[in-house]
């Protein structure tokens, strides 16, 4: 039989321990008909044949937290790509805002908390360069935003306004609104802004899906799909332009109640080719950079000493276990948050209570970021049935650890942080993503981090002990996601009968021993090339 495509010239990394490497793929009708020598056989007048050149494919990535809809969307707007420092975000939001006169609000994402003293840029700042009309600038960790002084008075925040249950209004010595806002803060004045139209979020998704495909992943699981984001997926899926494999996580939201469950249910019947809305988001805690991150024991202060906070549970853990329990019995599947030793904790406490009351149900719940995972909670995950949802890129001490993490949270927790190695050694599945845009979605940036715990720039290792071997952070970005997504008969793996989707490198990292400056060529689903390296 000829084969459609044959790859041929290099090593494929297969995700299979018993056959970890072949030589060759042919691929037929967007499946994988032939490996290994076989493969050449198939070889015809009309076979496409892509020679690797002595570099490696692998299969496609898929990146089990990702948000393209809402990235790529900031990618059209107001952005900081390239800035790195307060003066030069001050310099894009005044070219952006000369620029685009007709907007009534200026909006943006994308700005890092290590730019600005204590990682909150004033009101003063911003109304410096948008004074004439109201701005409001997420950042890059979507955890916290920036307002000037007219989005404040919009929203009738002032000295007396109280802290929502669920965030933070940074205050001046005066008591007055600082101009940075921390997680349910910013809803504030958010829910004044324009919002976004299910024909922002399309383009949006489209923007994000090209730079999903420049770095070799074919499939995700996005991590935060609204009724609006829910609509643009099943618009883009019914005009054909839905490349990638995609699960969606259907947001809870935190304000409501039980209700909500045959909500989902109804929802979930709201699928498409390519889009299957099966697992349900649940924001457990914030970010440990802006104290909200749901701690076992409180921040320190300044000079050492304990403080009062612990941070913020946005789910009462009581009413969690419910919740995860009713979603659990529907056969949803649990995508947590979970930042904090807390909310890691309450998040298998949950599961530990759904499994209690239902018995195993295969849904594959995982937790995603675990950056502060106590010890005692590290065997719990094989225990449970629970995956771990890594974000590799994290673990490394960057500016956000060693300047606005690590002196508040001291060095036991420190050496807590992102125990990769320590959960796969227990036995627990791992998967990894992204959280593309609060990151990168360079893979080879974050496998990078996965094997050296250094930052792409450089630096200390953070905890060096839990970095991973090579091939396990492959793995974990393949067959791994592949898992959570219950996706793991189809894809994830190279094996006969597999669909066709591969990312092929530009060299051999696992020869080399680096995987920072390695690039994607060629990006395949389904056999056919849907992104080319120019």
């Amino acid at each position: 039989m000829t084969a459609d495509l044959v790859i041929t010239g290099g090593r494929l990394f297969t995700a299979d321990p018993g056959r970890p490497f072949v030589s060759a793929l042919a691929c037929d009708g967007g499946r994988i008909s032939a490996l290994g020598e076989e493969a050449l056989t198939s070889v015809g007048p009309g076979t496409e044949v892509v020679e690797l050149d002595g570099a490696l494919a692998t299969p496609g990535f898929i990146d089990a937290h990702v948000h393209p809809a809402s990235s790529g969307l900031d990618k059209l707007r107001l952005h900081f790509e390239g800035c790195d420092d307060s003066a030069s975000a001050l310099a894009r939001v005044g070219e952006y805002a000369r620029s685009h006169p007709e907007l009534t609000w200026v909006i943006g994402a994308g700005w890092q908390q290590s730019w600005f003293a204590g990682g909150c840029p004033s009101r003063e700042l911003l109304d410096s360069v948008v004074p004439d009309r109201p701005a409001l600038v997420v950042n890059t960790d979507g955890h916290g935003a920036w307002a000037n002084s007219m989005a404040l008075e919009m929203a009738g925040i002032d000295a007396t306004t109280p802290d929502p249950a669920d965030g933070r209004i940074e205050r001046d010595e005066q008591g007055a609104a600082q101009g940075t806002l921390h997680e349910g803060a910013v809803k504030l004045v958010e829910r004044h802004a324009p919002p976004d139209t299910v024909d922002d979020l399309v383009a949006g998704l489209l923007r994000g899906q090209e730079e999903l495909l420049r770095y070799g992943i074919t499939g995700w699981q996005d991590a935060i799909v609204d009724e609006r984001i829910h609509e643009a997926y099943l618009r883009v899926a019914g005009d054909g332009k839905l490349v990638g494999r995609v699960v969606g996580a259907m947001w809870w939201d935190r304000s409501r109640g039980m209700e909500q469950v045959d909500e989902l249910l109804a929802r979930r019947e709201r699928a498409a080719p390519g889009f299957r809305p099966t697992s349900v988001k649940l924001m457990l805690d914030g970010v440990a950079e802006n104290f909200t991150a749901s701690m076992l024991t409180p921040y320190l202060v300044e000079g050492g000493a304990p403080g009062e906070s612990s941070g913020i549970d946005f789910i009462d853990p009581v009413e969690l276990r419910e919740i995860v329990a009713a979603l659990d019995a529907q056969g949803f599947q649990c995508h947590f948050h979970a930042i904090g030793d807390a909310a890691v904790r309450s998040a298998l406490d949950a599961v530990e209570e759904a499994l209690s009351r239902n018995g195993p149900t295969g849904n594959r719940h995982h937790v995603a970021h675990i950056q502060v995972v106590h010890p005692d909670d590290v065997p719990r995950f094989p225990a449970l049935g629970v995956t771990v949802n890594a974000q590799p890129l994290w673990a490394c001490n960057d500016d956000y650890q060693v300047e606005l993490t690590r002196p508040f949270i001291g060095e036991e927790r420190y050496r807590w942080q992102y125990p990769f190695g320590a959960l796969l050694a227990a036995g627990a599945r791992l998967g990894m993503g992204s959280d593309w845009g609060v990151s990168t979605c360079n893979v080879m940036r974050e496998i990078h981090v996965a094997v050296t715990r250094v930052c792409p720039a450089g630096g200390d290792p953070l905890v060096i002990e839990q970095a991973l071997d090579p091939v396990d952070a492959l793995t974990a970005f393949t067959a791994g996601s592949a898992y959570i997504n219950h996706a793991e008969r189809d894809s994830g793996s190279l094996a006969v009968g597999m669909l066709a989707d591969l990312a092929v490198l530009d060299r051999d990292p696992l020869r080399e021993g680096a995987f920072r400056d390695v690039e994607v060529r060629k990006t395949i689903v389904g056999g056919e090339i849907v992104h080319e390296k120019s």
